[in-house]
């Protein structure tokens, strides 16, 4: 029963320093070209493996039935394991925010937009603030509410005031 728990405290270990490091064996086993080899799918598959092989060893079934139970609990997890650190690596992620995004939303103005320059207006896009050079076909002040109507520069949008009723 102690060798089972050593291997069930081993791969706690594993899976903690995987967590916290990253994957462990990242490249060791290259030549192999198999994803389902990771740090994480390797300490599930141990922890559960030692962690179900004390337990039906400790229940008082034989050492052939305990590894069987060991091994299964180990396969069930150590899948789990995979199957998560798969669905982690595949999820989509969100772009990084360009000023093509901020067309269409309502923007404050920081300074002055004079007709014939330009000012600075502040607006938010998926939760990041940016402050982008404008311009306007007529003078706008600071603090007004704007709509950014298109793209300048990398730098600089064109923006309307919002219209109130």
């Amino acid at each position: 029963m102690t060798v089972f728990l050593v291997l069930g405290l081993a791969g706690l270990v594993l899976l903690a320093l995987s967590l916290v490091v990253g994957d462990l064996l990242d490249g060791a086993f290259n030549a192999l070209e198999a994803d389902w080899i990771s740090s994480a799918v390797i300490g599930g598959f141990v922890s559960a493996f030692g962690f179900g092989g004390a337990a039906s060893d400790g229940a008082g079934l034989p050492v052939a039935a305990s590894l069987a139970i060991g091994g299964g609990c180990g396969l069930v997890v150590g899948w789990f394991a995979w199957w998560l650190t798969r669905l982690l690596k595949d999820s989509p992620s969100d772009g990084t925010v360009s000023i093509g995004d901020s067309v269409g939303l309502v923007a404050k103005v920081v300074t002055d937009i004079p007709g014939d320059g330009y000012g600075v207006v502040r607006v938010v896009v998926g939760g990041h603030p940016m402050r982008l050079n404008a311009s306007a076909h007529r003078p706008i002040e600071a603090g007004a509410e704007v709509n950014v109507t298109g793209v300048l520069s990398p730098t600089a949008v064109s923006v309307t005031e919002v219209w109130q009723s």
